[in-house]
């Protein structure tokens, strides 16, 4: 049996402290062992002092991320700052040589995760996690396994819906691809094991809630893969009733139906209800627990993250950009062909 001064406790530094961090910053410092949060850093003054302060915390203090990447007392990177800096946070805590987690998306463009991909790959091993959740979720854990062993047969089609109420009025149409569409963009990928031929985004009738002239939403996105698979999603930023996830795998044989997060069911006044959610942190709660434990149980014992890999980064920032070109086009049909996946990537 172990004692406490045996195990060794891993030190962490999150660069961005809005609201995933903020919550990222509890995860690692109040549900997952062994972990040091040592430093925090945010571009806004007086930010994430505030927010460890709220939280009962002490850390260092950065304002600069380069100080916090180099900072000696630091061996792991948490990279939750905004979309536009990803690319050189990551980029700095791989030159450093620190294991790095960054959430989705990895980088703002194909180019920049390429970039990535070049730079972790002089580390002769895997030194970055990107933060797809999704494939932490025990439901979708559970999916691709029957998908796997076959228990309806090949697969055909997916139906799927991504509704959300929370986003920021300024959201546009380009963070609708890159912020909530890129995680069935990367599900459908590993769920199916199966590249994607080509895509197609165009916008329907705007509903009156939409008051933003940069956003189309709500928006439909298909994508065919190369094996055959025909995928549909909706895609509704201003959806007025609640965050709703919905995932239907139609195979030769049979369906698989993801799951409703189960409530509590009234009956009360002649009605029987149950209530939906309306926070996608709460609908994913035990994933990012999950996929933080995994994580850090790898790196702690200084070896390679096994979640959601740079690679699969790329492949969501060349569906994204091909996306975005599809709906700037009035939803023509974009080709997709990606490299072969190297043998770096390719799972043990």
């Amino acid at each position: 049996m172990k004692i406490m001064s045996d195990i060794k406790v891993t030190k962490v530094g999150i660069v961005g402290i809005g609201f995933i961090g903020s919550d990222h910053l509890h995860r690692l410092t109040k549900t997952i062992a062994n972990v040091d949060v040592t430093a925090v850093c945010d571009i806004v003054p007086g930010k994430a002092q505030k927010e460890l302060d709220r939280q009962g915390l002490k850390a260092k203090d950065y304002h600069d991320y380069h100080d916090l990447v180099n900072d000696p007392d630091v061996d792991v990177v948490v990279c939750t700052a905004s979309n536009e800096a990803h690319y050189e946070i990551v980029m700095a805590a791989l030159k450093a040589g620190k294991f790095c987690f960054c959430e989705k998306p990895l980088a703002l463009d194909a180019n920049q995760c390429m970039d990535i991909v070049k730079e972790e790959q002089k580390h002769g091993r895997r030194m970055l996690q990107v933060g797809f959740m999704r494939h932490y979720a025990p439901e979708y854990v559970q999916m691709k396994k029957m998908i796997d062993d076959g228990t309806i047969g090949h697969p055909l089609m997916m139906d799927e819906r991504h509704y959300n109420q929370t986003q920021p009025e300024e959201y546009d149409s380009s963070r609708s691809i890159i912020e909530t569409a890129i995680h069935e963009i990367d599900l459908d990928h590993w769920l199916l094991n199966d590249d994607y031929k080509d895509i197609q985004v165009f916008g329907v009738r705007k509903s009156k809630y939409v008051q933003n002239d940069q956003i189309q939403d709500p928006m439909i996105v298909m994508m065919n893969t190369k094996g055959g698979v025909n995928i549909y999603l909706e895609v509704y930023v201003r959806c007025q009733y609640g965050y709703d996830i919905k995932c239907d795998v139609i195979g030769e044989k049979g369906v698989l139906e993801l799951p409703t997060v189960p409530q509590v069911a009234t009956r009360l006044n002649a009605e029987y209800s149950t209530a939906i959610l309306t926070d996608w942190k709460a609908r994913f709660e035990s994933a990012y627990d999950i996929e933080f434990r995994d994580f850090i149980n790898h790196v702690s014992q200084d070896e390679s993250p096994v979640g959601p890999s740079a690679w699969d980064g790329y492949i969501a920032a060349v569906t994204a950009d091909a996306a975005l070109q599809s709906l700037a086009h009035d939803g023509e049909k974009v080709d997709l062909d990606f490299p072969e996946r190297p043998a770096f990537y390719v799972e043990k």
